[in-house]
């Protein structure tokens, strides 16, 4: 008899980085976005995130997951947001929905995974990951809140070099491509896709957005694994 793979809800789900990551550690994935994402790998409902959890909280069909992903928007607190956009005066309201979120994850009673890039977003950092961890052509940190279970933080290597590009003024070649905006020597759709691992969707939006699915993979298994010695 074939075993059941556990279940993951990924909330806020873009084109399914983080839900190629949970499927290659073992997870069945279902996602859910506003938009309509017709190149998400998994089955998906397009509909606002939050309405949708609490709809599955108040059905109880919250029950047939075992894990929650969430990466909520936070550009209020995002690197950009309140580095370059800050200093030079640009930009305006900006969405927030990291406390709504968490107050709905810890409704479910489930354990969660809550991910958000480097930045002011008010998350506890349990988790660190960088592309170097796993030999990425990307470095693309990300910080994950842990909830209803705990991992140990893996060691950082030190990076290899720049990412590529101009910076300030200064043109530096690396090992890494600049997998976000246009122009300034970012990185081709070609070259985020081979340096992230995702070959699914060439839309250059949806991959400067996306995690490397390599990161949730080691994610998904160190929670099996814990959940594992939970219950030996």
């Amino acid at each position: 008899m074939t075993a059941t793979r556990p279940r993951v809800l990924d909330l806020f789900s873009c084109a399914g980085g983080a839900a190629m990551g949970y499927h290659l550690a073992g997870f069945a994935v279902d996602g859910c976005d506003i938009a309509d994402r017709p190149r998400y790998p998994f089955p998906c409902h397009q509909g606002d995130a939050l309405e949708y959890l609490a709809h599955l909280i108040t059905t109880g069909d919250i029950e047939r997951y075992t894990l929650v992903h969430a990466s909520p928007p936070c550009q209020a607190g995002c690197a950009l947001t309140v580095g370059t956009n800050q200093s030079q005066g640009w930009g305006g309201t900006h969405t927030d929905l990291v406390a709504p979120t968490r107050e709905l994850l810890d409704a479910t009673g489930l354990p969660y995974v809550m991910e958000q890039p480097n930045g002011r977003a008010e998350i506890r950092k349990d988790l660190s990951l960088c592309g170097e961890m796993f030999g990425l052509g990307v470095l693309r940190h990300r910080n994950f809140e842990l909830g209803r279970w705990a991992t140990a933080q893996p060691a950082h290597p030190k990076h290899r070099g720049y990412v590529r590009g101009h910076r300030h003024g200064v043109h530096r070649d690396g090992p890494y491509v600049a997998a976000y905006g246009n122009g300034g020597g970012k990185a081709t759709v070609p070259e985020m896709q081979q340096a992230m691992g995702i070959t699914w969707t060439a839309v250059r939006e949806e991959l400067t957005e996306a995690i490397p699915p390599a990161f949730t993979t080691w994610i998904g298994t160190a929670f099996l694994t814990a959940r594992q010695e939970v219950f030996a």
